[in-house]
């Protein structure tokens, strides 16, 4: 669990730490000494304007208040009208990746009082505080000014969180703020390993500064593969150090076949028409990458994202498994981004009201106990509560303990997704094509090639399939192991007990507080069937459900009449995880990892990647609202060089490979 810092304020409003007495920024011109030390000697300004790519990355050891970063962002934001008016906008860097760590995070309340003093800063610090975290370890994806600014803030230990992350062999870091409390005070910070850590995720010719210039920590950077000289320090009157990555690092985290590789993502072709591929085009879009939806439906999420409400929820375990990892953080930036999309006049239907999953029977019970004692989760994510407390939430009776998770709730799905589509569309134009049955993909030396029955689409630098049940309807993609599972929702009228239920309850199924005078109750579970035909049975069995559980409760036995329903099928995995990368054919996977079988982890043959440049996005389930947002933006991360969202562990867990090479170590093909 991620502890808060000790702090307070001087009588000079600068901000200190209770146990050492250090401070996170200068007395005299903290700002100032703050841009002097870390943008001025990095030489950002002139880097924005001849960088070998469209983004610049800067990662920072130690976020404290976030002023550096705060800096950094309003340097930047002159930089791109400085741009504009020069007309220059395409020769120079169009997005800002700040990478920062925090072992003990201020809190909101003493976040916001620190940054009172910069009011020059007042418009950033206003936003960073608005999307500030919660206590939740890992890496936050936070986003502003449409993507075009990026802090991926992670709560725990910087050279953990390295550790843990997923990274290239061409490295993603351009410069460093080697920032922290003074070495003296705060030795672990200063350790060869970071240094060692540092050098793994740096690019060729990355750079450095630090205010300090104590000598060890001199060696040890010369150590990790920097050069590093003394500079005079804000005051001119103390040193400092800066420096250079000296050589091309040759690290990556992954082993070689859970690589992921970039792309050109020069024209995108999207396969979809729900919550995936409408994720995937806002990536796309915060990028400037141009691309084009192709729909088989008449309009957007008329397949398994055309509920009239979605319940958004992570699904945790009581254990820090990958599983959880993704879910947790996707949850959270699935919320920002929803709310982001509100705030910025884009409208859905929505209740922030919470999930109220009950203990409806002893395992679940059992479960719920465990994820007590084990404590591994803040409670702003989820906490558990007693009959009492839970029917206090939940303002009807039912009876049932459980574990509520105060940020979720419900959207409504179909709306959700043409809101994503407006959203990408205002940040960068896409072509949509709707009624369009691709039946074929050619891959050609000029690209990729859509075929319906009367033309040929194309060519494609990239084709991203994100069409759920039927991502394996192409010759490519047969052999995609989906599990289909058709599910069926029923709409039943409110009744006046009904309409207090205040937040979504959760128990085999689901059941949603009233909307249009109507409650979502559901979903039944019926595998190997793909049928989207709505039956009579289903909806008994929907109501005959919530009864089983809840029909002491006057809100389940009071309900009118079903008067419609919505089947589709959910496409799963047997892991219940989606899948989020480049594809894999499994006879180039078998020939260049055969040694896999032998149990060796090493002499593998190169790949020879036949359907280079077409990707997978599906199997999210019930759980895209969730997990989707964050899988996309991971995905497009990886394709374009960039800083990922998703930590090694995750990235493994839902790349395409996995069931490849598990069945290879296996021995099973």
């Amino acid at each position: 669990m991620i502890k808060n810092a000790h702090s307070h304020i001087n009588n000079l409003g600068t901000p200190l730490t209770n146990n050492s007495g250090d401070i996170y920024f200068s007395n005299d011109d903290g700002l100032a000494q703050s841009h002097y030390v870390y943008y001025e000697q990095n030489n950002i300004d002139a880097r924005l304007q001849n960088h070998d790519q469209s983004h610049f990355v800067i990662a920072e050891t130690d976020f404290g208040t976030g002023l550096n970063f705060l800096n950094t962002w309003q340097r930047f934001k002159d930089h791109l009208e400085r741009m504009q008016v020069q007309n220059e906008c395409e020769k120079s860097v169009k997005r800002l990746h700040y990478i920062s760590f925090e072992k003990y995070p201020l809190t909101l309340t003493d976040l916001k009082k620190a940054l009172t003093a910069w009011p020059t800063l007042s418009y950033f610090s206003k936003q960073l505080t608005v999307n500030y975290p919660i206590n939740l370890e890992g890496c936050h994806r936070l986003e502003f000014n449409n993507g075009s600014v990026v802090l991926d803030l992670y709560f725990g230990d910087a050279l953990e969180s390295i550790k843990a992350m997923s990274y290239p062999q061409t490295g993603i870091v351009d410069a460093w703020y080697l920032n922290g409390l003074e070495p003296s005070k705060n030795p672990d910070m200063w350790q060869q390993s970071l240094f060692n850590s540092m050098t793994d995720i740096s690019r060729a010719n990355a750079t450095l500064s630090t205010f300090t210039a104590a000598d060890f920590v001199q060696r040890g950077l010369i150590e990790a593969g920097f050069s590093t000289k003394k500079a005079k320090d804000f005051n001119q009157r103390e040193d400092m150090l800066i420096g250079q990555l000296k050589h091309v690092n040759n690290a990556q985290s992954p082993p070689a076949y859970f690589n992921q590789d970039s792309s050109t993502l020069k024209n995108v072709a999207v396969i979809g028409g729900g919550i995936a591929s409408s994720c995937i085009l806002y990536s796309l879009a915060k990028r400037g990458i141009t691309s084009h939806l192709f729909c088989q439906d008449e309009k957007p999420a008329m397949g398994a994202s055309h509920n009239v409400q979605g319940a958004i929820y992570p699904h945790l375990q009581a254990k820090n498994s990958p599983h959880s990892e993704l879910f947790a953080h996707s949850f959270l930036y699935a919320k920002r981004l929803y709310n982001n999309l509100l705030s910025s006049g884009f409208s859905f239907d929505y209740d922030w009201c919470g999930v109220l999953q009950h203990a409806v029977k002893k395992p679940l019970a059992d479960k719920h106990e465990n994820l007590a004692q084990k404590q591994l989760w803040p409670t702003q994510l989820m906490r558990n509560v007693t009959a009492e407390q839970g029917d206090e939430i939940a303002g009807v009776t039912t009876g049932y303990s459980g574990v509520y998770f105060e940020q979720g709730g419900w959207v409504n799905p179909p709306q959700l997704v043409n809101a994503m589509l407006s959203a990408a569309n205002s940040i960068n134009p896409f072509k949509s094509v709707f009624n369009c049955n691709i039946k074929q993909l050619k891959k050609t030396d000029s690209g990729w090639f859509l075929l319906t029955n009367d033309e040929q689409l194309g060519p494609f630098s990239d084709v991203v399939i994100c069409a759920g049940e039927h991502s394996d309807a192409f010759e490519q993609t047969k052999a995609l192991p989906i599990v289909g599972v058709r599910g069926q929702v029923s709409h039943i009228e409110a009744s006046e007990q009904s309409r207090k239920l205040k937040t979504v309850l959760c128990h085999k199924g689901y059941f949603t507080p009233a909307y249009l005078d109507h409650h979502c109750m559901g979903a039944t579970f019926e595998k190997n069937t793909k049928s989207r035909q709505v039956t009579a049975i289903d909806n008994q069995l929907n109501q005959e459900q919530l009864l089983s559980f809840y029909k002491q409760s006057e809100f389940a036995s009071t309900l009118g009449n079903i008067t419609s329903a919505k089947a589709a099928v959910r496409c799963t995995f047997i892991d219940h995880l989606p899948m989020a990368g480049q594809w894999c054919e499994q006879s180039d996977y078998i020939m260049a990892f055969a040694n896999l079988r032998l149990g060796k982890r090493y002499q593998y043959e190169q790949l020879n990647k036949p359907q280079q440049g077409l990707h997978i996005f599906t199997g999210f389930g019930a759980r895209a609202l969730c997990s989707a947002p964050l899988s996309a933006d991971h995905l497009v991360s990886c394709l374009n060089n960039e800083p990922r969202p998703l930590s090694e562990r995750v990235s493994q867990a839902i790349h395409p490979a996995r069931f490849i090479v598990r069945d290879l170590i296996r021995n099973k093909i």
